[in-house]
């Protein structure tokens, strides 16, 4: 615990405990950067698409030849049925198979999920417990949490089938306004910084694609899509409270500084460095996020662990 309070209170941030150096072998070590992004985001794209849509069109031509179409549709899960046709005794393979792709699945959502909290934090939209990474492992510990709590609460629901509508309608609801927000910041901010750019012919013709499906899921389940903007739209009062509304009484101020405090001590996490050429106004706009923990309670931290 020596170490998390001497990179905690580092040169960035001398007598608190939430700067944002983090202890890792490497000193330049920065969370989130990915390293030859303009090689390694073509190449992931080029070879996971090709490769996907391949497995996908050659699973779907294996189905419909070997089963008909009365047992395609009465069928539950049609890879079960396939493997029990098929495959006889070893038809055990393909539920073991959907599990672990389903796993698979699961586990690149997580992390996914988890940096979109994490960069929310980082923006001021959440609470600044979530922007911060384990001071040896550097993940997003906190965040993490958050997304495990979350998706705990969503699975209360009976109906899974109704869920899946409400989250499938809002995922792809957000997935169109951030595609457009790509467009918008290209023709309002030109030059700023861009690591991938690419015509945006593109970023158009997923656009129409993208708005012919969402008129499609309003007009073929407006109740559903309806209850999903709702829950969507119970954001907003969150916002003005938690973002909008700055003069907060110094009551509540307090009280999310004890709890950020042990939510440092829980997890073990501090803010992650930041590279020198990110900008003074980000550094600037992270450094007055931060909590406010004292030289002594770094002290107190090093001790209780």
């Amino acid at each position: 615990m020596g170490e998390l309070r001497q990179c905690a209170m580092g040169d960035q941030g001398p007598g608190y405990l939430h700067c944002r150096e983090t202890f890792s072998p490497d000193p330049h070590h920065h969370h989130g950067h990915c390293a030859d992004l303009q090689r390694n985001l073509p190449r992931a794209i080029f070879i996971s698409i090709p490769l996907v849509t391949f497995v996908y069109v050659f699973a779907n031509i294996a189905y419909v030849t070997a089963m008909s179409p009365q047992e395609l549709l009465a069928s539950n899960a049609v890879a079960v049925t396939f493997g029990e046709k098929l495959l006889g005794v070893m038809a055990w393979i393909m539920p073991i198979s959907v599990a672990l792709s389903t796993f698979g699945g699961v586990n690149g959502s997580l992390f996914t999920s988890s940096r979109l909290f994490f960069a929310g934090a980082r923006e001021g939209h959440l609470p600044s417990l979530l922007a911060m990474i384990h001071v040896k492992r550097c993940t997003p510990i906190p965040a993490l949490l958050f997304t495990c709590l979350s998706t705990l609460l969503m699975l209360c629901t009976s109906d899974m089938y109704t869920l899946i509508n409400y989250v499938g309608f809002i995922n792809y609801l957000f997935y169109g306004v951030t595609v457009a927000g790509q467009i918008v910041l290209r023709f309002k901010q030109p030059d700023m910084h861009r690591p991938i750019k690419i015509s945006l012919i593109w970023p158009v013709i997923y656009l129409i694609f993208w708005a012919f499906l969402l008129i499609f899921s309003l007009y073929s389940e407006p109740v559903v899509c309806g209850i999903g903007l709702a829950i969507m739209l119970t954001g907003v009062p969150v916002y003005f409270l938690g973002v909008y509304w700055k003069n907060k009484p110094q009551c509540f101020d307090t009280l999310v500084d004890k709890m950020t405090y042990l939510g440092q001590k829980l997890c073990v996490v501090v803010y992650p460095a930041e590279s020198s050429d990110s900008g003074a106004d980000e550094g600037q706009e992270m450094t007055e996020a931060k909590s406010p923990l004292s030289k002594e309670d770094g002290d107190n931290l090093k001790a209780d662990s």
